[in-house]
C-alpha cells in the first residue's frame, strides 16, 4: 500500500488530501491471479490514520456498498438482469431502484426489500403515501 498527501489540483479533485494506492489480488480467471492496483482518494489528511486504519476504512466502505446497495439491487431487484443497452433506460431504472431502497430505509414497518416492493406494487395508495411522506 502506498499513501501520500496530494495537492487537490494535482488530482483534479477540489477537497482531496490523501491518495491511496492498494495492490489487490484478482482471481477473475481460475487459472491466474493478477495484482491490480486500486486507487482511493480521501479528504482526510494522511496523518489522521495509520496504514492499517486506512485499509480497514477502505474495506469497510466497499463492504458496506456491496451489502447495502449492490447485493440488494442485484439479488432482490434483479439489476444485473437488465438487458437494455439504452443508457437513458438503464439510468432511469437505476434511479428508481435507488429511490426504492431509500424509501425502504425510511419505512419503519418493513425491512425486507421483496416485501416492501410487493406491498407498494399491490397498493397504489401505499406507493403514493410512501412518496408523499418524504415531501
Amino acid at each position: 500500500m502506498t499513501l501520500r498527501s496530494v495537492d487537490p489540483l494535482d488530482v483534479n479533485f477540489p477537497h482531496v488530501e490523501t491518495l491511496i494506492r492498494v495492490q489487490r489480488d484478482s482471481t477473475a480467471f481460475q487459472d491466474s491471479q493478477d495484482r491490480i492496483p486500486g486507487y482511493y482518494l480521501s479528504s482526510r489528511p494522511l496523518q489522521t490514520m495509520t496504514p492499517q486504519q486506512w485499509l480497514e476504512q477502505i474495506r469497510g466502505h466497499w463492504g458496506g456498498i456491496e451489502i447495502r446497495n449492490h447485493w440488494r439491487k442485484d439479488a432482490c431487484l434483479h439489476e444485473d438482469k437488465t438487458r437494455s443497452r439504452n443508457p437513458h433506460i438503464v439510468a432511469a431504472l437505476a434511479l428508481l431502484r435507488n429511490c426504492l431502497l431509500f424509501f425502504l430505509s425510511e419505512d419503519p414497518h418493513t425491512s425486507n426489500v421483496n416485501a416492501f416492493t410487493e406491498a407498494v406494487a399491490a397498493d397504489s395508495d401505499k406507493a403514493l403515501d410512501t412518496v408523499m411522506r418524504r415531501f
